[in-house]
């Protein structure tokens, strides 16, 4: 009598510890964000095809095709819309810094901003912190072109000096100082260039440019931040 009752003892504890695990992968799939493709929109193209003659080194290959969608949590969208933002050169050659989040993504003259040569960076603020799926940026795609040393950090300080981290480097030689990137160079085009910034909680977005294979100077038309 004893030995049955410890036998359906155990038979107890065993429904018991299967149930609790049970409930538990039932709670951790509900926990889930479903994910959904984030929705840019983008300007319209200014030039077909990718020069071949480019002699640049880790230059990627064009996909010949849409870039695929970008899944993130439902709810993400552009944070950096509207928000200041703030650059090395406080007097741009051509066009205000305002114009780097104002949404509008054409690459005409009147919607974008012509920094100084040599190393520039621009800082947006995002005015609280959020998770950060994805950072998109328009530096000039009238043409093909590819901007060198291109570099984009978070943060949780104006600074730079607090939980800085670097989400896409592709200054190979570290000639810009901030350590030698392994991404690969790439062409300007409509579709800007998606940087996966993998959930990154920050408040502070930094882009770094080093001139382009036309001349010493930086532009930008446009940095989305999609987070939540």
């Amino acid at each position: 009598m004893i030995k049955r009752n410890q036998m359906y003892s155990v038979f107890g504890i065993a429904a018991m510890v299967l149930s609790i695990m049970f409930t538990q992968s039932i709670f951790a799939q509900d926990s889930k964000e479903k994910l959904v493709p984030i929705n840019i929109e983008l300007p319209k193209a200014m030039f077909v095809g990718t020069p071949t003659n480019m002699s640049i080194e880790k230059l990627e290959k064009p996909l010949g095709k849409p870039r695929p969608p970008f899944l993130a949590p439902e709810g993400v969208k552009n944070v950096a819309l509207g928000k200041s933002v703030v650059s090395t050169d406080d007097m741009p050659i051509i066009g205000e810094i305002e114009l780097i989040t104002d949404g509008d993504k054409d690459a005409d003259e009147g919607y974008f901003v012509e920094l100084g040569p040599f190393i520039q960076h621009v800082t947006v603020d995002l005015e609280k912190e959020y998770n950060i799926y994805a950072i998109l940026v328009w530096h000039f795609h009238k043409q093909a072109r590819v901007y060198f040393d291109v570099i984009v950090q978070l943060a949780d300080d104006a600074d730079f000096t607090k939980n800085v981290r670097t989400v896409f480097n592709n200054d190979l030689d570290n000639s810009s100082g901030l350590g030698k990137g392994e991404d690969w160079h790439y062409v300007e085009t409509a579709e800007g260039k998606l940087i996966d910034a993998k959930g990154e909680k920050a408040r502070y977005v930094r882009l770094y440019s080093k001139g382009n294979n036309s001349n010493d100077l930086n532009h930008y038309i446009e940095v989305e931040v999609y987070g939540k």
